[in-house]
């Protein structure tokens, strides 16, 4: 079986910066060849066409046609000549595309099927972040998803939130992002600093990157001698015009606790997990995610995890027994379960075991990349 994915971003330098759906791209991606599936990205956006191969994966760069009123219908239809070819020469089987922004919503291949997966679209993505949405992106979501030969989800709150904000009622199939629980294991040298509390992510509102400021507040009151680590990309924050969150976030801050912080910025993905494995617990206050990666690589690791008990969450964590979770403008709460890992290296040692277990048996690569191929199987023409 030959899979492609349609995608405006995946983690490679060649195509540039990567965020969570390229991620989770990549992932399947290797999963999926080593069931002996041949995968091929369709990368659009690109500064060029061009081919090239990413350890067996078929790396293919797409750029969109630039004209003035019409590039979004033009790059849609070079991207289905594209999609036509390689199916006419039976080099793809089908193809896969995420949700956000609809590019396949005027994408009609002659006879190769497309599926459709939800990441998380622009429309859901403001909906949890109780902000409008551009009125074109949500058109052309919701004609994608009307469209697709198939569905899928990587939760069922993202299931269910989409069929809500775009008035359907399609069925999807859920199936969870993955990871590799062998790439992602603490080794045994004691890397960990006893107090270092790590987020890795965009820094955004939406990720509750202007709450996490006050919890630390209360932290610092209670355990002077925690530090607060932060990787991820300074986002400009949409709501207030605010060029940086970083910049916001440092006024929310007392000043006892700013001096505990340090913000690292963007890490190259490699090294992340070096960091992961030196913090004692990972914390992640989100208000809108789908199914995040970033949450797997730090329970894989062994991590104690204090996240946001929003949806998408009791999907992946069970509250008390490989993390805790809590609502993020709740701060005296969320500082009470950072400070409670902190203080009581079993229960951190416990919690950290039992989020590992988790996701080997029930989103380790092994056993989602079957569940995706039996997906595709039922609907390869």
């Amino acid at each position: 079986m030959k899979i492609a994915f349609l995608t405006p971003e995946y983690p490679n330098p060649k195509t540039g910066n990567s965020g969570g759906i390229g991620t989770s791209i990549k992932n399947l991606a290797i999963g999926l060849l080593a069931e002996g599936i041949s995968v091929r990205v369709l990368v659009y956006a690109q500064k060029e066409d061009a081919v090239f191969e990413d350890n067996g994966i078929i790396i293919q760069q797409i750029k969109n046609i630039k004209f003035k009123g019409f590039s979004w219908i033009l790059t849609r239809k070079k991207i289905e000549r594209i999609i036509n070819e390689l199916y006419s020469n039976k080099e793809i089987d089908l193809v896969e595309a995420a949700d956000w922004t609809g590019i396949t919503s005027f994408i009609q291949p002659d006879n190769c099927p497309v599926i459709i997966r939800l990441h998380g679209s622009d429309t859901y993505f403001c909906h949890l972040d109780n902000r409008p949405v551009k009125w074109i992106n949500k058109f052309h979501e919701k004609r994608a998803i009307q469209k697709a030969d198939g569905l899928l989800a990587v939760s069922k709150f993202t299931a269910d939130k989409t069929n809500a904000v775009f008035g359907l009622n399609k069925k999807f199939e859920i199936i969870p992002n993955l990871i590799n629980t062998e790439l992602f294991k603490k080794d045994d040298s004691d890397k960990q600093s006893k107090q270092n509390i790590l987020y890795f992510g965009s820094l955004i509102r939406k990720k509750g990157l202007l709450e996490l400021p006050l919890i630390f507040n209360k932290v610092i009151e209670k355990n002077p001698d925690a530090k607060l680590i932060l990787i991820g990309k300074d986002v400009s924050d949409i709501v207030s015009g605010n060029s940086s969150t970083w910049k916001m976030m440092q006024h929310l801050f007392s000043e006892p606790a700013l001096k505990n912080v340090e913000y690292l910025g963007s890490v190259p993905y490699e090294e992340i997990k070096q960091k992961i494995q030196e913090s004692k617990i990972c914390v992640f206050p989100s208000f809108a995610e789908a199914f995040p990666v970033s949450w797997l690589e730090a329970m894989a690791m062994e991590k104690p995890i204090v996240a946001s008990n929003i949806g998408w969450a009791n999907e992946m964590i069970d509250e008390g027994k490989n993390g805790f979770l809590v609502y993020p403008k709740d701060h005296d709460l969320y500082a009470q379960r950072i400070i409670a890992f902190l203080d009581n290296e079993k229960l951190c040692s416990e919690l950290g075991k039992a989020a590992r277990k988790k996701v080997q048996e029930v989103f380790d690569i092994k056993v989602l990349a079957k569940r995706n191929i039996e997906f595709y199987k039922k609907m390869k023409v």
